[in-house]
């Protein structure tokens, strides 16, 4: 039985055109809205439908399970996400786990109750919670997102988080920083590790090491951000730059900067992992190294429409892990002057 993608195939268009055209749910133009029907008529497809979701038990129903939905990262995650799977035919259910454990345990019940097809998450706790999603042969096909958890029976896609912070530290010194700190995500998770990581070993490599008093934790918050931005900007000793580990927190960092009448890049120069969609008016432009979101949401649902169209749940976990692009903006300078 023909898919969308078959159809998409045959058409030469993409799956959310197929979509559009078949949902009336955006325009096209009258020469592909042709191809695509004609398409659709050879090769019999029929849209799903409930009747068909109930025979194969399917709901049409794809999870996304984030850490916090008061992060722009996220919000434009699920964008992209309810892009994707709309293209394949499936509708987006999101919950958000506010990076409490409790609060993935019920979600992760609750999406067993929804009968949800698939699931992408964005994990907080550790490999034992997930276990019901590869001991249980009913369970969705889990796909985890953008953090690792050390257990290779899950599909995942990531970015490369050493590499992120490697490239942003690697920056600062070519502009001849030397005294470089950072505010850190929570260590105990991946990407705080991993773009920490990335940070040591750049400096290392520059025969470098970093203050400890310069290392904080600002826990992927804004307003913890802000806190240890302010105690770090007001040593005596400050850092001449600050790799800081995601958008949000990097927003607490610049507020610190401004309020402590301080200036960027010309007192302190600021690059980070990601910037905050919506904020394209902020000044200085931040440096950063970006997630490919779109390609990672993509890869991500590629993944689960693979699971859910085949029976063998013994498939190894595959992993995809994309490289950080490095964006130019206004937040970097050379050092300051020693006076």
């Amino acid at each position: 039985m023909a898919n969308i993608k078959d159809v998409a195939k045959a058409a030469g268009v993409s799956p959310a055109t197929v979509s559009a055209v078949v949902n009336d749910t955006a325009y096209v133009s009258p020469a592909l809205r042709a191809r695509v029907l004609e398409a659709v008529e050879s090769l019999n497809y029929s849209p799903m439908s409930a009747a068909r979701n109930l025979k194969r038990g399917r709901s049409q129903l794809i999870a996304l399970a984030v850490a916090d939905l008061q992060n722009p990262f996220f919000s434009r995650m699920v964008c992209a996400a309810e892009s994707a799977v709309s293209a394949w035919g499936y509708s987006l259910v999101v919950f958000n786990s506010d990076e409490k454990p409790e609060n993935e345990r019920t979600i992760l019940g609750r999406i067993r109750s929804l009968s949800c097809d698939g699931v992408i998450l964005v994990p907080i706790g550790s490999p034992e919670r997930y276990q019901q999603f590869w001991r249980d042969p009913a369970a969705p096909p889990l796909v985890l997102f953008g953090r690792e958890i050390g257990d290779n029976r899950f599909d995942a896609v990531t970015l490369d988080n050493v590499l992120a912070g490697r490239r942003a530290t690697r920056y600062l010194l070519d502009l001849g920083h030397r005294r470089i700190g950072s505010i850190t995500g929570p260590t105990f998770l991946s990407t705080g590790a991993g773009r920490l990581q990335g940070l040591m070993q750049a400096m290392e490599e520059r025969g470098l090491k970093p203050d400890p008093a310069h290392i904080r934790s600002g826990d992927f918050r804004e307003e913890i951000a802000y806190s240890v931005a302010m105690e770090i900007l007001q040593r005596p000793d400050r850092p001449t730059a600050l790799y800081v580990a995601n958008g949000l927190m990097a927003l607490g960092t610049m507020r610190a900067i401004n309020d402590l009448g301080l200036s960027c890049p010309e007192d302190i120069s600021i690059a980070s992992t990601d910037t905050l969609p919506g904020v394209g008016g902020l000044r200085p432009r931040l440096t950063r190294t970006e997630h490919p979101m779109g390609d990672m949401i993509d890869q991500a649902v590629r993944f689960l429409m693979e699971r859910i169209g085949n029976e063998d749940t013994q498939i190894q976990g595959r992993r995809v892990t994309f490289p950080p692009e490095l964006l130019l903006g206004d937040s970097c300078a050379p050092p300051p002057a020693e006076k």
